[in-house]
């Protein structure tokens, strides 16, 4: 009996594809061919085929790979602009939230996964992680798991977890910590039942305790070990802000990046995120040892946490990729808006170091040289760089024999006016940040024509939005 034909997709005669596979190829006039869920061919128009199952007529487009977050917290979609805490830094932002998170629910999660992977697939964002680490009334994982496969976005789920609460002398309140046991447990299983090695897979599972304020020692050193035991990756978050590095210089006695080496969180396997604050000892550890870094640029501001080193790290060799973070400290998950902020946040940094003394002249900032970062590295931080750090060689570039994820933004629209017609890989970045209006997942449309294709919004949202104001009010 023969194999089914796999059906094929054809973008055809595209404005404008950036590629950014290893020569950081950009082709005009030019075609992509899918076949299943992998790219066969691209190349100019006339030299692909002119048919195929589905054409997609991308005359008016330009197509990247599609994008990659490396960290959210997508039950957050809950409580964005909450009052109480919408002027707060992280610690005091966290005590307030606590309380409220406290009354999620199954339901809660997986309306909320849907909800920001909905945003995030109609921002161009193809894969994204999520890092679930509070796990009332019956939560498990496995809800965001089912949300994610019915919208159609791939998805690395992180187990999260907090097991040192405020008796202990860790920040979360005692009643939505757990014990380290069933934490361990509970990895192990979703591991077994989740995870999925094979090119192209849609679900893998990651293990991520919270943060050195929330976990253990001990929870942190067997996680690592049960993590490298399955070969799955390691997550969390590290050197955020200024009270994050004074709490591992009290509690531990050491920076936050001689904490994760010391319990062995160093490695190709292992991605940090926020890293605001790691200083120069810790950059070359990181560089040295291939460990990844989750670059939150807009939460970073909206929580006054700092600038991150991105530049520096980049250039040290420490895998960067870009995070939206949470729903509630980014408030929003449009991943080509935080690859803008990124861009722009970083070319402010530099405005802001101090002046430098050189052949007898002062140098400021701004004096120094090309910018900090260039609309380009900006989309590769949201493409190339956000695959390796989540570990994957099959997604974040269009070549020939990778998974089929793509993203195709119109460039005949008001925000591109006067932009596209002289760069549009420049425009994509540096106008306003707009929504994709096509998107390919694995080889399936996901977006077409700028609404979402596998889900219906509008009841999806009411429901959401009913869900928020019961989860506030049980708070009260």
């Amino acid at each position: 009996m023969s194999a089914a034909r796999e059906p094929t997709l054809l973008i055809r005669n595209a404005r404008c594809i950036a590629s950014m596979d290893g020569a950081r190829r950009e082709l005009r006039d030019a075609s992509i061919l899918v076949r299943g869920h992998r790219i066969e061919a691209m190349g100019p128009a006339h030299e692909l085929p002119a048919e195929a199952d589905e054409v997609i007529d991308a005359r008016q487009h330009l197509v990247v790979p599609g994008l990659v977050n490396t960290h959210h917290h997508m039950y957050q979609s809950l409580t964005r602009a909450i009052p109480a805490v919408q002027d707060a830094e992280l610690f005091s932002w966290l005590q307030g939230l606590y309380p409220i998170w406290a009354h999620l629910t199954p339901e809660m999660v997986e309306v909320s996964t849907q909800v920001a992977m909905a945003e995030l697939l109609l921002s161009g964002c193809t894969t994204s992680s999520d890092h679930l680490y509070i796990y009332p009334n019956g939560i498990r994982l496995d809800d965001s798991i089912r949300a994610a496969q019915a919208i159609g976005m791939r998805f690395t789920a992180s187990r999260g977890s907090m097991s040192v609460g405020r008796s202990q002398g860790g920040l979360p309140p005692d009643a939505v910590v757990e014990r380290e046991d069933a934490i361990l447990k509970d990895s192990q299983r979703l591991i077994e039942q989740w995870h999925d090695t094979s090119h192209g897979a849609m679900v893998q599972v990651a293990l991520a305790p919270c943060s050195p304020f929330s976990v253990s020692r001990d929870l942190m050193r067997e996680t690592a070990k049960l993590a490298r035991h399955h070969g799955v990756r390691l997550h969390t978050h590290l050197a955020e802000n200024d009270h994050d590095v004074a709490y591992s210089l009290e509690k531990f006695g050491c920076t936050p990046a001689q904490y994760a080496q010391d319990l062995g969180w160093l490695g190709q396997d292992v991605w940090h995120a926020h890293c605001v604050k790691l200083d120069e000892e810790g950059i070359h550890l990181f560089a040295a040892s291939r460990t990844g870094v989750a670059h939150c640029p807009c939460s970073n501001m909206r929580l006054a946490s700092g600038i991150a080193p991105v530049r520096r790290m980049v250039d040290a060799g420490v895998p960067v990729g870009l995070g939206v973070d949470g729903s509630a400290s980014s408030d929003a998950a449009h991943l080509v808006n935080e690859a803008r902020q990124a861009m722009l946040l970083a070319r402010v940094g530099r405005a802001l170091q101090p002046p430098v003394q050189r052949e007898g002249r002062t140098f400021f900032g701004c004096d120094l040289g090309p910018a900090e970062m260039t609309a380009r590295d900006a989309l590769e931080l949201a493409t190339r760089g956000g695959a390796q750090v989540l570990g994957r060689s099959d997604i974040g570039q269009i070549a020939p024999g990778l998974c089929a994820d793509l993203a195709l933004f119109r460039l005949d629209t008001l925000a591109m006016a006067g932009g596209a017609v002289h760069d549009p890989v420049a425009a994509l970045m540096l106008c306003a940040s707009p929504n994709a209006d096509e998107v390919v997942v694995n080889g399936r449309r996901v977006v077409r024509e700028g609404r979402l294709a596998t889900l219906d919004l509008p009841p999806l949202l009411e429901r959401h939005n009913r869900l928020a104001r019961e989860l506030a009010q049980a708070a009260r």
